[in-house]
């Protein structure tokens, strides 16, 4: 396809840009999204294992009115169906004392009808990398991290526009071309766009989702002003599931938990309860919402059919599988294209892969602006010009920036992970430690690399992320012969991905080293033993190849 020159260079400039200004944060919201495809087993594997009394729901109805007669203010609970029936956990109730509590309370019932209340304090990785995902790291309001990853995504539709554009007038000839030369750039671009032209579907999806989900407010606060003229709140209200319950706060019974599972079977046989989630319990305006799946229909990460708790009517059934209207089910299915949350396992580990390469297309397009400075600084000298190229110091820092920031990612989720078991039990806030280990090692990292120089940091975090990604595969084993850890039974897949992880990172590592050595030597990433100011590209250049 015949694209004008200048055309194709505009949008070149719009990639470039755009993308470093948003590689970093992307980087960070990939490499943690394709990990929360699989949070629940990272959450087991460093759970410690424990006895789990055998599941029965008979004893559900006893486990509720035990609690609500022990703790009659808590009228909010979730009873997990689907984990005690799997024996995964015993049979309880949980709730919360905030929306992202990282320590919920739970109650179960001893044989003797006891009832015993705790605070659990889950391992909080699921919570953390889900997080990093949604705000990629920034401390604080949880709505300021998103705004950022929200205008980040924007920029990245932007991006991918203007990648293609810049592709299409040799996409048939270049079409996942990948040249394996001495020309180190010419591999990085090949590999920068065969990621890209794979993925691009997957990346569309999660760009233009990942707008809406960053920037919901804001589009609300557009929509309220502009469409509703300030009613859009009492519009939303009319659409609730919950705008046809009572206000009635009066004390009431409430049906047995198998009661609400029989009753959504012959509504919906196909349909898979995973929990109940009971609210105003107690009252005459008690509703349970039952969660669950049903893999014939793409749902948000789970759907829902809201009940009575009293009667046991059906409220709303907006939210369930196979029940929606074409706009409800055409907003489920832009949720669940995003969540990966449909297909099964194959899905799952599609997205996860996909997240990875996402997470390589947004570092690779950073060395490539990196390594395309040479050139440009070489030109602006002109062309006549011989000797060593200064790289400037936006260079320098852009190239410190993307291996510390990347890098720390990597080598802090690794490593948390793998902390996550050894402190498991010795601790009282096993959350609080998981995001303590990540910011110190991600903050080391980025200091590192700054103090380091890209070229000596760049090979030296990728051994530590390594290192640190090895540590997961390295404790399982451990808990073999080691008192006080554990081999998790059925979760190997955690430690042969981690074991492939690391196995590609010592690979990264000296790969990077031989291109320190025998790379460009005006390069940011050339090898600074014996020339100190080598980071600064100042040695004479022996082969001016770009």
């Amino acid at each position: 396809m015949a694209i004008r020159t200048d055309v194709v260079r505009l949008y070149r400039q719009v990639h470039t840009w755009t993308g470093i200004l948003t590689g970093l944060i992307l980087f960070v919201c990939f490499y943690a999204g394709a990990l929360t495809m699989f949070k629940e087993p990272l959450e087991r594997w460093i759970t410690p294992p424990v006895a789990v009394t055998p599941a029965t729901l008979d004893r559900a109805e006893e486990l509720v009115a035990a609690t609500r007669a022990l703790r009659p203010e808590v009228r909010d609970f979730t009873l997990a169906v689907g984990p005690a029936l799997a024996g995964e956990v015993p049979l309880r109730l949980t709730w919360t004392e905030e929306r992202f509590d990282p320590a919920p309370w739970a109650a179960t019932l001893a044989p003797d009808g006891s009832v015993a209340v705790e605070q659990l304090n889950p391992s909080g990785i699921g919570l953390l990398v889900d997080f990093l995902h949604r705000t990629v790291g920034i401390p604080g309001d949880l709505d300021i991290g998103t705004t950022v990853t929200g205008i980040a995504s924007a920029l990245y539709v932007v991006a991918l526009v203007s990648g293609v554009i810049i592709l299409l007038p040799s996409l048939v000839k270049d079409f996942l071309v990948l040249r394996v030369t001495r020309n180190v750039k010419r591999l990085w671009l090949d590999a920068h766009n065969v990621l890209g032209l794979i993925s691009l579907p997957f990346h569309i999806v999660i760009a233009l989702s990942a707008v809406v989900f960053g920037l919901h407010d804001h589009i609300y606060d557009t929509l309220d002003r502009v469409v509703y003229g300030g009613q859009m709140r009492a519009v939303a209200a009319s659409s609730s599931p919950f705008r046809t319950v009572s206000k009635d706060m009066s004390p009431a019974g409430m049906l047995p938990p198998k009661e609400f599972l029989t009753r959504v079977h012959s509504l919906a046989p196909g349909f898979q309860p995973v929990s109940l989630e009971y609210h105003d319990a107690g009252t005459g305006a008690a509703t349970v919402r039952v969660w669950g799946h049903d893999p014939r229909y793409l749902v948000r990460r789970e759907g829902f059919v809201l009940m009575g708790a009293v009667d046991g009517r059906i409220i709303d059934t907006e939210y369930m599988p196979g029940h929606q209207n074409g706009w409800s089910a055409t907003v489920s299915a832009f949720f669940a294209l995003h969540f990966g949350s449909f297909g099964g396992g194959i899905v799952r580990w599609s997205y996860f892969l996909l997240g990875l390469a996402g997470a390589a297309l947004f570092y690779t397009g950073n060395l490539l602006w990196i390594e395309s400075r040479r050139r440009t600084e070489r030109q602006a000298k002109g062309r006549s010009a011989v000797g060593p190229v200064e790289q400037s110091r936006a260079t320098r820092l852009l190239a410190a920036g993307t291996v510390g920031v990347c890098l720390g990612c990597v080598a802090g989720l690794s490593l948390t992970i793998a902390a996550g078991k050894w402190l498991s039990g010795l601790v009282d806030d096993l959350h609080a430690w998981h995001w303590g280990i990540y910011y110190a090692v991600f903050l080391g990292a980025c200091a590192w690399a700054f103090l380091r120089g890209a070229s000596r940091a760049g090979v030296e975090l990728l051994w530590a992320s390594a290192v640190a990604t090895a540590a997961i595969p390295a404790t399982s084993l451990l808990g073999l012969v080691m008192p006080g850890l554990w081999l998790s039974d059925g979760l190997i897949g955690v430690d042969l991905v981690a074991l492939a992880g690391a196995l590609a990172f010592a690979a990264m590592a000296r790969s990077a080293e031989r291109r320190a050595q025998t790379g460009p030597r005006d390069s940011v990433w050339a090898a600074a033993v014996g020339h100190p100011k080598s980071e600064m590209g100042m040695q004479p250049l022996a082969h001016p190849a770009e």
